[in-house]
């Protein structure tokens, strides 16, 4: 029997939804509410599970690396001491890290459901969620139906498979709503009436190898209609006893082969290129993306997603990227797009996002380029950066930017491909290079020293008074660590769950216990910076003038100015305390907020319009001038 969404979801959408109703953005423009974001990234599986009854099985396993599910295969308990391998994978005999693919927590929708009150009391205003599309996979990279959410991130997995069987994946009129689609809507309505925005991830570059599509490919090889989907090399010979059946995944990775790009020119990895995808391949994206915009198709986009985050862009063809906006934004004009854009060569050169950035393509991108740099200069990793130094790489990288798309870029200082925001500052290697557990006996696996916490405060101040939006990773506002994946896709540390004490180590032996639990002082200090830049326009929309960068004295100034309302944001990253000057005429000048690693406190004076600002040792202060 065909499942419709409930009218409710709608008309609740509807009414929910109407302050955000207003100015449309321009086309080459973002729209208005990206600019005041606080982000918050969502990855479902860790994020808390609200609902054991849907639990992943391994019937829904099959198809994700590792290639197989152990036998005696079980969910892992959310408490569980992460490095310690359960019983199943002991026995399996495979080591912790090959195992950990084959992990599930359970986390679903409704598990979001029942925190976005916290999201919201935090202060998070827009959401992403990493892929919730139906995949076999813990990061729904490895897709299985585009068209659908997780299975079992909804109330009926079973149900839901009975429906997706019924259905022409190829056809839209026969595509119906699952019960996991439904609570998709119903979260909507609620981030919505929240006065949140979402935005949920798509790879449009490759699929997994369970996706319909491919299923039929690989039995019918060439006489599939399918058979142009993909970037086939070669077919099987039916004639021979070998198996001649050869294509392209996603940097070599088998189980993610590669959707077909037509008419390229120029392609190399980690630099864009012209071209599209297939036209059928083509179609049926833009339909699964009409699909969450406007989900009942009554072309009032308010009861759908605001946007989209696009996975590894670089691979996929400028001309396909630019339909795909104007097709987006036909449908939805306030509709976000944030790019990945990354690497060129990594470890060491990452990419220059200004081709996405022209008006014509995204509107953002996930902004690693602001990350690395910061990261040299407040942790002092990587051989540090002095501060005239991170000045010019900061001119470098927004160069040419105007200043609404100054605005708009995701600042991120952790992500789901990327150690946790501790872990990287504690260990001072080469942004994103020998920072997995895997091989690097030397690598700090547990919380950051206090030193470092201080630094990662500074840090913070600096996110949150600089250009760009903010964004906040999967629990890192709990003082969460965790080197590169998988450890950085840790399960939540929830305040109402027991957690197990980190005692094992990667390669199975013990260490002294360390507690894992919610850092109440961790998560007063994010709210603390978000209310501050609620409260101040100049943080998120005004225009930036560094006003002092000295190596000698190891400090940095800059203003932050809108209108009438000016800051000045201030660090000393010595070991002795300096004292700055800076011209400014004057109405009043208030302290919002100073960090200090001794605790000695900062102090200001203002004589004949000039202000001193005398900063503690390795500190760092933020000032209204209104």
């Amino acid at each position: 029997m065909k499942r419709l969404i409930g009218c409710l979801f709608f008309g609740f959408s509807l009414l929910l939804f109407g302050k955000f109703l207003g100015h449309s953005a321009p086309f080459d423009q973002a729209p208005s509410w990206a600019r005041d974001a606080i982000w918050y990234q969502i990855f479902v599986e860790r994020f808390r599970n609200g609902d054991l009854s849907n639990d992943p099985s391994p019937a829904y396993m099959q198809g994700a690396y590792p290639g197989y599910v152990p036998a005696n295969w079980q969910v892992t308990p959310w408490q569980h001491d992460w490095y310690e391998q359960e019983s199943w994978a002991k026995s399996d005999g495979s080591d912790f890290h090959k195992l950990a693919a084959a992990r599930r927590f359970g986390g679903d929708l409704q598990g979001v459901l029942d925190k976005l009150d916290y999201l919201q009391d935090l202060g998070i205003t827009a959401i992403y969620f990493n892929p919730l599309n139906d995949s076999p996979s813990l990061h729904k990279y490895d897709v299985r139906h585009y068209r659908h959410i997780d299975r079992n991130f909804g109330p009926d997995p079973k149900g839901d498979s009975a429906i997706i069987d019924e259905e022409t994946p190829r056809d839209p009129a026969t595509w119906q709503w699952t019960s996991a689609d439904q609570l998709f809507l119903k979260l909507v309505g609620e981030v919505h009436r929240r006065g949140m925005r979402l935005i949920i991830d798509y790879s449009w570059n490759h699929t997994g190898i369970k996706f319909w599509a491919w299923e039929d490919l690989k039995k019918n090889q060439a006489k599939s209609r399918y058979k142009d989907w993909y970037e086939i090399t070669s077919f099987d010979d039916p004639k021979t006893p070998e198996d001649e059946f050869s294509y392209k995944g996603w940097l070599g990775v088998q189980t993610l082969p590669e959707l077909k790009k037509v008419n390229v020119s120029n392609k190399q990895n980690g630099h864009v290129f012209e071209g599209d995808l297939h036209p059928e391949v083509k179609a049926h994206i833009f339909n699964v993306t009409r699909r969450w915009l406007d989900p009942n198709g009554d072309g009032d986009s308010s009861d759908g997603v605001d946007g989209f985050r696009l996975d590894v862009a670089t691979h996929v063809p400028l001309g396909f990227w630019r339909d795909y906006r104007k097709f987006v934004r036909g449908i939805n004009q306030e509709a976000l797009l944030v790019g990945e854009a990354w690497w060129t060569n990594w470890p060491d050169e990452l990419m220059d996002p200004r081709p996405f950035l022209k008006g014509d393509i995204f509107d953002s991108v996930m902004h690693y380029q602001w990350y690395k740099p910061a990261r040299m200069l407040f942790a002092q990793a990587n051989g540090g950066l002095k501060p005239t130094g991170f000045v010019a790489e900061m001119d470098r990288v927004y160069k040419g930017y105007s200043k609404s798309l100054s605005q708009n870029l995701m600042n991120l200082v952790a992500s789901h491909d990327s150690p946790r925001f501790g872990t990287s500052f504690q260990n001072k290697h080469k942004y994103k290079y020998r920072m997995g557990a895997r091989g690097n006996m030397g690598l700090h696996l547990g919380p950051p020293d206090l030193g470092v916490v201080h630094e990662m405060r500074m840090m913070l101040l600096h996110q949150f008074t600089f250009l760009s939006a903010p964004h906040i990773w999967n629990g890192d506002e709990l003082g969460m660590w965790g080197a590169d994946d998988p450890d950085c896709r840790k399960p939540i540390i929830w305040d109402d769950i027991n957690h197990r004490p980190q005692v094992f180590n990667p390669v199975g032996g013990r260490n002294k216990p360390i507690p894992v639990k919610p850092d109440a002082k961790w998560i007063a200090y994010y709210k603390k910076l978000i209310s501050l830049r609620k409260e101040r326009p100049e943080w998120k929309t005004g225009s930036i003038e560094y006003i002092v960068a000295d190596d000698k004295d190891f400090t940095l100034a800059y203003r932050r100015k809108e209108g009438r309302h000016q800051s000045v944001i201030a660090f000393n990253f010595g070991t002795r305390a300096r004292s700055i000057r800076i011209k400014q005429k004057f109405i009043k000048e208030v302290g919002l907020l100073a960090e200090s690693r001794s605790g000695a406190l900062s102090s200001t004076q203002i004589e004949n319009e000039v202000l001193h600002i005398n900063l503690a040792s390795s500190s760092g202060v933020a000032l209204s001038i209104d």
